[in-house]
């Protein structure tokens, strides 16, 4: 029986969807790694910073106050995958220039210009987020941007 061995960005997105189970938002799992010559250099979900009680703990702010998604990211306690795998590559001192992100999601603007400063080149992404914004600034940086949609069955 010959079996079929998922392409590297199928390989690399079905992990970040495994690290997205990790996230601790109420509303949405978001799992994002970062790659460099097809080695994982760093990994993140969405969630509350260290120490802090996560919203599955305390209740989600934004529920509460009817915010939309892709509205006011700043009235929430949890930090996005993309911010958490940028920060655990740079406090283990981890260049990411030239690098390729994983995310289960597109970027919000914040997480956008966080990804272009921190030198990620390729983005593949597995859906996209109501942030026109995160989408504007990806595209005017000329990160090379790509989607990877997953079969549920697989």
């Amino acid at each position: 029986m010959l079996m079929t061995r998922p392409s590297w960005d199928e390989y690399f997105m079905k992990i970040a969807h495994l690290v997205a189970e990790r996230s601790t938002c109420m509303r949405r799992s978001v799992g994002a790694i970062i790659v460099k010559d097809k080695r994982i250099i760093s990994t993140g979900y969405n969630g509350a910073p260290r120490g802090l009680k996560h919203c599955l703990e305390v209740g989600c702010l934004r529920e509460r106050m009817g915010i939309p998604s892709g509205e006011r990211q700043e009235l929430c306690r949890g930090a996005h995958a993309e911010q958490n795998a940028i920060i655990q590559a740079a406090s283990s001192g981890v260049n990411m220039e030239g690098s390729t992100m994983y995310c289960t999601t597109a970027p919000c603007a914040t997480c956008a210009k966080m990804i272009i400063n921190a030198g990620v080149k390729r983005l593949v992404l597995g859906g996209r987020y109501p942030d026109s914004l995160g989408e504007a600034l990806i595209d005017e940086s000329l990160i090379v941007t790509e989607y990877q949609i997953l079969d549920p069955k697989t």
